[in-house]
């Protein structure tokens, strides 16, 4: 039964009256569909369309509170950047001091789907499915639980991506639920729509094997040309925001696709509904 404490996470609390409706007008996640006991996918955007800060959000026992699990590096940032849009809306932003986040996994994982205190990590398929506490101790450093992220397909900025760098369809975002595309306006809201609508998201994550992989930020190359760059690794397995069009080329001219010199294998995730594409795209917005 894997289980894993995260200490670089933290947890940015939204209640009061107003917080659903605060949250739904600023975030891409839409949280009409946001059940009990799951943790969702989410972010805050620019008004371009970039992921300023990527989160997972969760309903309080309260029914009027959302806990919004984000990096503790980025925590503080979070929090000021809520605390611009909240105006006159009712709601208290917060910092909990000291939350405990733990993690559980697999098919043999230590959460139940009886007990309340585990939340369904709604980013991982019924086939590998993973578990969120904000009140279990759990044991582990997390190495454990950063290849089943990897091994998964499930990306976070940071080693992965960088924030105000990447669109929502590049981190699939798109694929996990992460962007409600019947809610109302949000921001960033009309790039996101546009690329949903129109097909046009060209990098995408993708999972990548290698022996030895390099360090995460280095550049994955086809034929010589820079298609994208590798992310997180572990166990001989790591994460890549690629251009699909530019894999497929490669693919079918029977090129290389390398990263510091480390011939690469390439895959979609297995949960991921999208292709590669047949011919190349538009540009994106």
């Amino acid at each position: 039964m894997p289980t894993a404490h995260l200490e670089d996470r933290a947890i940015v609390s939204v209640t009061g009256a107003d917080a659903e409706h605060f949250l739904q007008n600023i975030v891409t996640a839409d949280l009409d569909a946001l059940a009990h006991g799951q943790a969702k996918p989410s972010a805050l955007l620019t008004p371009q369309g970039k992921i300023l800060f990527d989160f997972l959000i969760s309903r309080t026992g309260d029914h009027q509170g959302f806990r919004l699990e984000c990096r503790v590096d980025i925590a503080d940032d979070f929090l000021r950047r809520l605390m611009l849009y909240r105006l006159r809306a009712k709601v208290e932003i917060s910092k909990q001091e000291e939350p405990l986040v733990a993690v559980s996994w697999g098919s043999d994982s230590a959460a139940s789907e009886n007990d309340s205190s585990w939340l369904r990590d709604t980013r991982f398929p019924d086939s590998a499915p993973a578990w969120r506490s904000y009140a279990a101790t759990a044991a582990g450093d997390g190495s454990a639980w950063h290849a089943f992220r990897v091994a998964s397909g499930v990306a976070e900025s940071g080693t992965d991506y960088a924030l105000g760098d990447a669109f929502p369809h590049d981190v699939l975002l798109d694929q996990t639920g992460g962007v409600g595309f019947r809610k109302g306006c949000y921001v960033g809201q009309e790039v996101v729509s546009r690329m949903q609508h129109r097909g046009t998201a060209r990098r995408r994550v993708l999972i990548v094997s290698g022996d030895p992989l390099p360090a995460p930020g280095t550049d994955v190359v086809a034929n010589g040309r820079p298609i994208g760059t590798l992310g997180s690794t572990a166990a001989g397995r790591g994460l890549a925001i690629l251009r699909i069009d530019r894999v497929k080329d490669a693919l079918d001219a029977g090129h290389p696709i390398e990263a510091g010199g480390t011939p690469l294998a390439v895959a979609i995730p297995d949960w991921a509904t999208f292709t590669f594409p047949e011919s190349t795209p538009g540009e994106d917005a």
